[in-house]
């Protein structure tokens, strides 16, 4: 009998185990995914000692200042669309009183690819026409208005009031790795600072991103950028126009490149830069209209006088420049959580 209920015992015990084995266990339930959040927006604001635009000074080589402000709505985590405003210190022939940007656009990433096209308004108030010297119309017979007839600049160039204009853009960008990117970017203007002149812009663009292992857990990162580019444009209006080409002169193309180093902490980037041209002192003032722009000084210092540049007078709002430059940049999901 003893045999039997232990026997008896040890089937009950394996058979309760059994069923504890064959019994559904509760899941445990699993959070749920952060919500998805279509609005954002970023800002910023930086300073730096030149601004320069395509190679070419917007400040006469003097410091300048910027912001800006983008919302931004994220249809998908991979397509965004976006507007923006900003605005800039400048110091322009005619005076103006800043740089004004308007611009919206879209962005869409593809696996290691990062697409953006838009389009890009540059407003710049407050200019004044600068013809003067006597001339009631321009070469091409054109009535000036009186505003242009009284105000002239010291170097006889000349410059319309308002130079706002817009372009249309296109960029991509191949990321490789953390560490290094390249990418290529075109623009196009029908009118070049409301020159007349049709303008296209086309570069490409490298960026190398130091290991953050580099700088351990200081926060620190650091990288190397540059870019080459070339800037073609038509022929102007007849307000531009010469003796020699009454309706309007064709503006040389040109190359422009820059390379730099980069620190960046946090929002915080300061950034060092070479820029340069390959325009002539020459056809550099017959493009910008350059109020600081003089003649040689010395008769060893070449010519200034070129086809479109009659006046013999050059400007070094073309050539090379250093720039130094620190930005904040900050997105409201990143920072302002």
């Amino acid at each position: 009998m003893k045999k039997l209920a232990l026997l008896a015992t040890a089937l009950a015990m394996v058979s309760g185990s059994a069923l504890a084995a064959d019994m559904a266990v509760k899941a445990v339930k699993a959070p749920p995914p952060a919500p998805f959040e279509p609005w954002d927006f970023a800002f910023g604001s930086s300073i730096a000692n030149d601004y320069l635009f395509r190679g070419i000074t917007q400040s006469n080589h003097k410091p300048s200042v910027s912001v800006y402000f983008e919302p931004r709505y994220n249809v998908t985590k991979d397509f965004q669309l976006y507007v923006g405003l900003g605005g800039a210190s400048i110091s322009f022939p005619n005076r103006a009183a800043a740089e004004v940007d308007a611009y919206g656009g879209a962005r869409l990433t593809v696996g290691q690819f990062a697409f953006d096209v838009g389009a890009w308004g540059y407003l710049y108030p407050g200019g004044t026409c600068h013809y003067g010297f006597g001339a009631t119309t321009d070469f091409a017979g054109v009535p000036l208005s009186n505003e242009c007839q009284i105000n002239a600049l010291t170097n006889a160039n000349v410059i319309k009031k308002d130079l706002s204009f817009f372009e249309v853009y296109g960029k991509v960008n191949y990321t490789f790795n953390d560490n290094f990117s390249l990418g290529g970017n075109v623009y196009y203007t029908p009118s070049f600072l409301n020159s007349g002149a049709e303008g296209t812009y086309a570069s490409i663009v490298g960026k190398a991103i130091a290991p953050s292992a580099w700088f351990g857990a200081s926060g620190i990162g650091m990288y190397v950028s540059g870019e080459f580019g070339r800037q073609w444009l038509g022929t102007s209006d007849s307000f531009y126009g010469t003796a020699i080409f009454p309706n309007g002169i064709n503006y040389a193309d040109y190359n422009t490149w820059n390379i730099g180093i980069g620190f960046t902490y946090k929002v915080f980037t300061l950034d060092f830069r070479y820029s340069d041209t390959n325009l002539s002192k020459g056809d550099c003032n017959a493009f910008t209209s350059d109020f600081s722009a003089r003649g040689n000084i010395t008769p060893t210092s070449g010519t200034f006088v070129t086809p479109i540049n009659p006046s013999g007078v050059g400007s070094n709002w073309c050539g090379a420049a250093g720039i130094v430059k620190l930005s904040a940049d900050l997105t409201a999901m990143t920072n302002l959580k």
